[in-house]
């Protein structure tokens, strides 16, 4: 795949469809950089503006972090399918096949691998959606809070997307070991993100 040169219509019908990939995994990357664009373009019409001077050089600062994660996570809608590939072609393989288990564990590793990313980067992406909203436009703020919801849905859904591949590994450390870090990072960032839609809310009270 290569989603960055798709359009919109091409790519969601490859996900409607029965391929097996782009899946859940590719769609929270893809809402992840979604909701990050909107962090930047809230800096867009933030910089420039005489009212918010003294707080510039930060919103520029926020905008570029906004921007390596985007790109980071738009690329890994094709890692997370390039990943999950192989772990379809392992499951064809005959169970009395001697390198089956060494195989499914690489594979299932490596499937779960993107979708790990993809929530470290979507709490990243939430970081910056909570100083964006002291820091950014006043007349942004709704874009603000839609573009912490959808990294709240890339959270929710790059979890899932761990513990789905964690769930069948034979290496139970390690499965519990990714699973502890993906815990506590939703634990963690939900209530960040909750806070940042809530404190946008309010504000239309």
């Amino acid at each position: 795949m290569d989603t960055a040169n798709q359009t919109c219509g091409a790519f969601l019908d490859a996900l409607a469809s029965k391929a097996p990939t782009p899946g859940g995994g590719g769609a929270s990357a893809l809402v992840g950089a979604l909701g990050t664009a909107l962090c930047t373009m809230v800096g867009n019409y933030t910089v420039g503006k005489k009212k918010y001077a003294g707080v510039e050089e930060d919103v520029k600062a926020l905008m570029a972090k906004a921007e390596d994660i985007r790109a980071r996570l738009l690329a890994l809608v094709d890692a997370d399918a390039a990943a999950f590939e192989p772990l379809s072609r392992a499951y064809s393989i005959p169970k009395d096949d001697p390198r089956r288990g060494e195989i499914m564990e690489q594979c299932l590793r490596d499937a779960a691998a993107a979708p790990m990313e993809i929530l470290r980067l979507s709490c990243e992406a939430i970081d910056l959606h909570r100083e964006m909203l002291d820091k950014g436009s006043a007349m942004m703020l709704s874009d603000v809070g839609t573009g912490v919801i959808f990294c709240w849905s890339a959270l929710y859904g790059a979890c899932l997307n761990v513990k789905v591949n964690t769930k069948s590994m034979a290496d139970r450390a390690y499965a519990e070991a990714m699973n502890r870090e993906a815990d506590q990072l939703v634990n963690q960032y939900w209530k960040i993100a909750e806070q940042v839609y809530e404190a946008v809310m309010g504000r239309f009270s």
